[in-house]
């Protein structure tokens, strides 16, 4: 089982040994947006209901939100992202991550999909 869960909104989150989750935004989102050129991230400790915006990105093409995938508390956010919002782009499912939280509901990472089902949802 993969311990990897996608947003229709094009999240994903990742289950850390820790308990906690390590949130970003999908290779296949980026490569939508283009060139990202900023980054504004939540700050610790703030708390966010599942699809509330917890982030905004902004491209070459276009601005977006980066939506909290289940409710939970920002545990550190991604500081090396405000000086090289292009991580997102070099390496959007690693060190291209966002921000760490705490999950309040486990029970929501049942609502999200896996990566086949994800894979299915965007055609690839």
């Amino acid at each position: 089982m993969s311990d990897i869960k996608y947003t229709e909104s094009h999240e994903w989150l990742r289950l850390e040994a820790d308990g906690c989750a390590t949130v970003g935004v999908t290779d296949y989102a980026q490569n939508l947006l283009g060139d990202l050129v900023y980054v504004a991230l939540p700050r610790e400790g703030d708390r966010f209901a599942q699809g509330e915006e917890a982030a905004t990105i902004e491209s070459v093409k276009a601005a977006g939100e980066i939506k909290i995938p289940v409710d939970g508390t920002v545990v550190s956010v991604n500081v090396a992202l405000a000086d090289e919002p292009s991580l997102v782009n070099e390496a959007a499912e690693s060190a291209g991550w966002f921000f760490r939280m705490r999950i309040d509901n486990p029970e929501q990472l049942a609502g999200l999909m896996d990566a086949a089902g994800y894979h299915a949802y965007i055609g690839a």
